[in-house]
């Protein structure tokens, strides 16, 4: 059998390994994907008027939620890997690892199994919560085949990047409580971003971080693609932001897991 050929196998024995388990502890997962539903039912119920008026909406709620959806589906993709920090610190501090280092099977396929298993919940929570955005009234009317095609491929981008993140936080923290509180600054950095309000009627001292972040530039293309609006240097700032990240992740990632387990 290839180099190949075994990678493929043992990353996808891997990758049905991660599912297993996401499906035995349903938990971790609901209260994950909770946190952006009841984001969006509470800036669109009870703050949606206000808001709206706050963009130039003129306190139309159906402008406020066309204007919100797409900050909710990238917070989502910001909460998911919070649980996957917390799976692999658990596979490190377990023994596991030792366990699959005198097995022989390919190197990689733990980690690869632990993102692409990850990167799949990400996608099925954005589709779910993205069904609770139509369900209350949101609509991307505008938005070609191509641009939803394009959508699809940011929103896996982001959540590619920023698991692979999330797997070196998890290798590097001492237990699962520490993984998951390393995580935070994933779930926290959509709130302050452009998610809710724009960046514009921030305080001008809080602006450049805002805007320099991460989401920010991921929020607007997303917002452009599916709502017609300009995304002008967004895009490509959104790409270098992410294959970064990714590097970064891997790279932090790989060099962890080359040394002896904990």
């Amino acid at each position: 059998m290839s180099s190949l050929s075994l990678a493929v196998r043992d990353s996808s024995t891997m990758l049905r390994r991660n599912l297993l388990h996401a499906r035995r502890y349903p938990s971790l997962t609901l209260n994950i994907l909770l946190t952006p539903i009841v984001l969006l039912l509470l800036f669109v119920y009870v703050f949606g008027d206000v808001m709206s008026a706050g963009i130039g909406g003129g306190a139309d709620r159906s402008d406020y939620i066309a204007y919100l959806v797409p900050g909710i589906l990238l917070m989502t993709l910001g909460a998911t890997p919070a649980g996957t920090a917390i799976s692999v610190s658990m596979d490190m501090t377990e023994g596991i690892i030792a366990r699959f280092r005198t097995m022989a099977i390919h190197r990689g396929s733990v980690l690869i199994g632990h993102v692409i298993g990850s990167v799949l919940r990400a996608i099925l929570s954005v589709v779910l919560v993205g069904a609770v955005a139509v369900a209350i009234g949101f609509r991307s009317t505008d938005a070609t085949a191509l641009e939803w095609l394009a959508a699809f491929g940011l929103l896996a981008l982001v959540a590619t990047a920023f698991t692979w993140i999330a797997v070196g936080m998890g290798m590097a923290s001492p237990n699962p409580e520490a993984a998951s509180n390393n995580a935070l600054p994933l779930m926290i950095l959509p709130l302050i971003s452009s998610a809710f309000v724009p960046v514009d009627a921030m305080p001008g001292w809080f602006r450049p971080f805002a805007e320099y972040q991460p989401f920010t530039p991921a929020i607007e293309t997303l917002r452009g693609l599916l709502l017609g609006s300009q995304i002008g240097s967004n895009g490509w700032i959104t790409v270098v932001w992410c294959l970064g990240l990714a590097a970064l992740g891997y790279r932090w990632s790989t060099s962890l897991f080359s040394r002896d387990p904990k």
